[in-house]
């Protein structure tokens, strides 16, 4: 009973570092050649698997492994981002700056990480549009959700729809920000200035694009009336 105990044991353990093989080597592959470019069968290759269908056995099809991918490397940023959102809960009174910090510098983290998440995150949202997707395994975060929320308070005089936007906009900048800063200290480049200033510059920019004023655009159409596609209808069928 306990050799086979520990031979299951063991057969778990081959099993884990080869998921986490293949969960590396597909976040390479994504980032370097694009998520859709790259067979699934390539990527157990890449992995030293000689089963072709060693990625369909461990994550099903593209999508999951895709999403496997994100919430593996994720767990590291929103730890991160959970312990920084309480220190700022605990000195009260944030302001913008800090929303945006605590949104920023834990992403920054994955440049230490020897790992490819922030290229491929940078092609996830080149290829896919943004985030849509992975509202199934949480992204984002419920405190990234947490920030946008606080952000409204802190400029209520804003429309959603603009505050909505903006954020979107310093989430994907902040990824492919990164992401760039990731690929020149790769290759040995000079960024002009160390990683901790270049860092706090992009959350004062940032800062400033979310706080900067609506335009008279997205002003009116924030206090335009909804209209029922109901009454879009009826109105065309007058028309008609």
């Amino acid at each position: 009973m306990n050799r086979r105990l520990a031979s299951r044991e063991r057969a778990n353990s081959r099993g884990d570092a080869t998921r986490q093989d293949l969960l590396t080597t597909a976040e390479q592959l994504f980032a370097e050649r694009g998520i859709e470019a790259v067979p699934l069968r390539d990527i157990g290759v890449a992995a030293g698997q000689k089963n072709h269908a060693v990625v369909q056995y461990h994550f099903g099809d593209r999508e999951s492994l895709v999403r496997e991918v994100i919430a593996f490397r994720a767990s590291l940023s929103e730890r991160l981002r959970v312990e920084m959102f309480a220190d700022l809960v605990a000195r009260g009174q944030p302001q913008v700056c800090d929303l945006v910090r605590v949104f920023v510098l834990p992403m920054a983290a994955h440049l230490e990480q020897h790992s490819h998440y922030l290229a491929f995150m940078s092609r996830y949202i080149t290829e896919r549009g943004g985030y849509r997707g992975l509202e199934s395994i949480g992204i984002p975060t419920n405190t990234v959700a947490t920030l946008r929320s606080l952000l409204g308070r802190l400029l209520p005089g804003h429309p959603v729809a603009v505050l909505d936007e903006r954020w979107t906009v310093v989430m994907t900048s902040t990824i492919h920000t990164l992401a760039r800063y990731q690929a020149v200290l790769v290759s040995g480049g000079d960024l002009g200035s160390p990683v901790e200033a270049l860092l706090e510059d992009l959350v004062r920019f940032l800062t400033a694009g979310l706080e900067a004023p609506a335009g008279p655009a997205a002003s009116a159409g924030a206090r335009r009336p909804a209209v029922s596609r109901a009454s879009r209808a009826r109105g065309r069928s007058k028309t008609a």
